[in-house]
């Protein structure tokens, strides 16, 4: 089995840029949390344009849609920021594409410690293995379908709606 990979952005994927104090995108992450991972599934990582969800729009979302369906893989990951996770989903889940599409992120950027990146990417990529067909959001530890998912911006968690 060969496990797509979509890097599009998101808290997971930013940098901390210590000379104005912000964080943004560079270089994605991606590639050294594979490495990290260790993996022994073949992986093919595509990196669309990286961006906050926030800054999202409907063509970005589009651009997602087009990947999933033209990728030959079964089992696809989209790291994803976690602001507007559920309306990608929501894009994604109607259109039945006959594979298993996983949404995941994090909460913290993966070069600031204690991130969540880490475990949340080996936990999609082990779910995006055995789940059944359909769209779903892994964060934390959880499964949610599609259209039964919510961030819990007060607590920093998904759950369901």
């Amino acid at each position: 089995m060969t496990l797509r990979i979509l890097a599009t952005g998101g808290t997971f994927d930013k940098h901390y840029d210590e000379l104005n104090g912000k964080l943004g995108f560079g270089e994605s992450h991606v590639p050294a949390l594979l490495a990290r991972c260790r993996l022994t599934v073949d992986v093919a990582l595509e990196q669309l344009p990286l961006m906050d969800s926030l800054d999202m729009v409907d063509a970005d979302r589009a651009r997602i849609l087009a990947s999933c369906q033209a990728a030959g893989e079964r089992a696809i990951v989209i790291i994803h920021g976690t602001d507007t996770m559920p309306q990608t989903a929501a894009v994604l889940g109607p259109a039945n594409l006959g594979k298993t599409i996983v949404l995941t992120g994090a909460m913290i950027p993966y070069e600031i410690a204690n991130s969540d990146a880490l475990f949340n990417l080996g936990f999609a990529c082990g779910v995006a293995q055995t789940l059944a067909p359909g769209v779903y959001v892994a964060m934390n530890g959880q499964i949610f379908a599609w259209d039964n998912v919510q961030k819990n911006r007060a607590a920093g968690v998904f759950q369901p709606l």
